[in-house]
């Protein structure tokens, strides 16, 4: 089994290369539910749907989110009356959301109604929340004001500064038998290249979920989600420095050197494998940026091979 620690676009399309390189039975992503809101009383999860419509081919190609040939007409009308639709849902968007909203209704757990939205767009790879519960990433602004993340991401464009970050919920939440099982018996664990401190940084807040991470160091495998000092989608360059890091291939060794054996980094950053190494991880170099062809599927490869 081939595992995978996942949210957000740079999950999505290294697990697209999985399936192309493995037989996607064998493919298991545990997913990031920090992003997780309830807007207009729909439960709305980020980015179990970014993987989910990428690997259905369902994707709308040139956002990296929401679905393709989507329309909007809903948002419209909300905007009419007055409502709250800075966050966009689409029209057919949102049969997702009314689906699990309803079936979360009737006590159905995350993870049995991921399966099932997974099943409708005929996925045969494993999609699985980290945990059943309520978790939500909030971000702390230089004013000392506190707001959920969808807000920082969308709302205000992650274009302001964070001074701290936390996982609201995650102490007390359990981790799933089913992400705890996909970690624990996976064959190579991949850490895949999502925002280090929102994406993944809330699937190991969750208890058990580090130590067993941890436990099978030698076995896992990180892929650099900064390339040539920068994030290739999203805030996760400028979020490193924001929090005291350094925004480079050496600020993410640091980051996972006790999760993971090797860090896959891009030839861009080949010159600064040395220094990966002084921090406390191997470095392999390779391409890394999926957008060319063919990259997805040989990182998946690669990393397969680090893992044994």
């Amino acid at each position: 089994m081939h595992t995978v620690l996942a949210g957000g676009v740079g999950a999505a399309r290294y697990l697209l290369g999985a399936l192309e390189a493995f037989d996607p039975s064998t493919v298991t992503a545990v997913v990031n539910v920090g992003d997780d809101v309830v807007l207009h009383g729909l439960h709305i999860s980020p980015d179990l749907d970014t993987c989910t419509y990428t690997l259905a081919g369902a994707i709308d190609p040139e956002r990296g989110w929401g679905l393709v040939d989507e329309t909007w007409q809903a948002m419209t009308e909300l905007g009419r009356y007055g409502g709250d639709n800075w966050f966009g849902l689409g029209d057919r968007d949102l049969g997702t959301h009314l689906f699990r909203t309803a079936r979360l209704d009737t006590g159905a757990s995350l993870t049995s109604i991921t399966a099932e939205i997974a099943t409708a767009w005929g996925l045969s790879c494993k999609l699985l929340p980290v945990t059943n519960q309520r978790v939500e990433t909030k971000v702390t602004l230089t004013d000392g004001s506190e707001i959920g993340f969808q807000e920082y991401f969308v709302r205000l464009a992650h274009s302001v500064e964070v001074t701290g970050v936390r996982f609201d919920g995650a102490n007390t939440s359990t981790v799933s038998r089913e992400a705890l099982d996909a970690i624990e018996n996976a064959d190579g664990l991949v850490i895949a290249p999502s925002n280090p401190i929102v994406s993944i940084g809330p699937i190991l807040a969750i208890p058990g979920v580090t130590e067993a991470v941890v436990a099978r160091r030698d076995r896992n495998v990180a892929v650099s989600p900064i390339v040539g000092g920068a994030a290739l989608k999203g805030p996760a360059d400028r979020m490193l420095r924001e929090l005291g890091e350094e925004s480079s291939v050496v600020g993410v060794a640091r980051r996972y050197r006790d999760l993971a054996a090797t860090l896959v980094i891009d030839e861009v950053d080949a010159d600064l494998a040395p220094h990966v190494e002084a921090a406390g991880m191997h470095a392999l170099v390779m391409p890394t940026i999926m957008s060319e062809t063919g990259v997805a599927a040989a990182l998946a490869t690669a990393c397969a091979e680090a893992c044994r």
